[in-house]
């Protein structure tokens, strides 16, 4: 089936990286793995504290799309891992619905994670100004930050709550 230009063929790496694959590689990428894995997994737990879930929810997360990004990813040389940014709003859909809702918007997510890559959208990503993305990033950065500070003061607060303001009058408070 011929797609039209502007649709991205899907072919994940791992059809052509097993082509040839020897067992020196594969020790290689056995080490690689492991040391992807040390770092991974306990910053995988910390995120989940951060945002509001079990510690084990962060490792089956981590292991799952970890194994999902090997195998579906489009670059040899990539790794996949937890992203920090996602704390505060992985925090902010808990507290305000809940983990099932969670886990619906999250597979909504990767639908359109798919669509946007099978239409290369990706490209768009380039007029996006670095202003922005690093608007964002310390915007994010401030947010979990905050969200600690209740933990590093030992302040006893039932629950923190997602948004900025709430967060300074609960600290206040």
């Amino acid at each position: 089936m011929n797609l039209p230009a502007y649709l991205a063929p899907f072919r994940p790496r791992i059809l052509s990286a097993l082509r040839g694959y020897t067992r020196e590689r594969f020790s290689k990428d056995l080490g690689a793995g492991m040391t992807v894995g040390i770092v991974a997994l306990p910053l995988a737990m910390a995120f989940a504290i951060a945002s509001g879930l079990s510690p084990q929810a962060g490792i089956w997360t981590a292991i799952i799309a970890g194994g999902l990004i090997a195998l579906l990813g489009g670059s040899a040389v990539q790794i996949g891992g937890p992203a920090g940014a996602f704390i505060v709003i992985v925090y902010g859909i808990v507290e305000q619905y809940g983990l099932p809702n969670l886990l619906i918007s999250t597979a909504c997510a990767g639908v359109l994670l798919f669509l946007l890559g099978f239409l290369k959208m990706g490209t768009l990503v380039r007029y996006v100004p670095v202003s922005i993305v690093v608007g964002f990033t310390n915007g994010i950065a401030v947010l979990i930050a905050l969200s600690q500070l209740k933990d590093l003061l030992g302040l006893q607060i039932a629950k923190m709550p997602a948004d900025f303001f709430s967060q300074i009058k609960a600290l206040a408070t």
